[in-house]
């Protein structure tokens, strides 16, 4: 006996302000041979209001397939306030969030995960460094599955 499972298109939401990160992180996730959508943010406020619609109760996310690839460093607000915002509302809270920073302080790092985050990557200062973690999260989002949000 099989079992088949429904395959959602998941969309991944890059939340990164530095332009140069964003085109390097999506080649990279292209390079890895992951062709899902990938929808783009350079500040805080604009990927909430795409997160939690125009209501801000986040029923406009509650059918998508999410994977949220977030800065922490951002103009606007910090990634934490983002990070807690996503796990707190019920129709985000199961979207998977990898943390993507230059931030590599140890506290920093169990405050991502104590809010929920799923993975936290450190970028390398160089640019090599900073390419072949980007590959590697590539490979991940290629291997991984995505829950749906009630």
């Amino acid at each position: 006996m099989s079992v088949e499972r429904a395959v959602h298109p998941v969309s991944i939401v890059m939340i990164e302000d530095d332009e140069g990160h964003a085109r390097l992180i999506e080649r990279n996730i292209r390079r890895a041979g992951v062709n899902n959508e990938i929808v783009p943010f350079q500040n805080g406020t604009s990927a909430l209001e795409y997160l939690f619609g125009p209501d801000g109760s986040g029923l406009a996310s509650a059918r998508r397939h999410l994977l949220i690839l977030l800065d922490l460093n951002l103009p606007d607000m910090t990634g934490l306030d983002i990070l807690e915002k996503v796990k707190a509302n019920p129709h985000t809270r199961r979207s998977p969030v990898v943390v993507l920073t230059t931030t590599d302080d140890s506290q920093e790092i169990q405050r991502c995960y104590d809010l929920g985050a799923n993975v936290y990557i450190t970028k390398p200062v160089n640019y090599d460094g900073f390419a072949n973690a980007i590959r590697q999260l590539g490979l991940f989002f290629s291997v991984m599955e995505v829950p749906e949000n009630p």
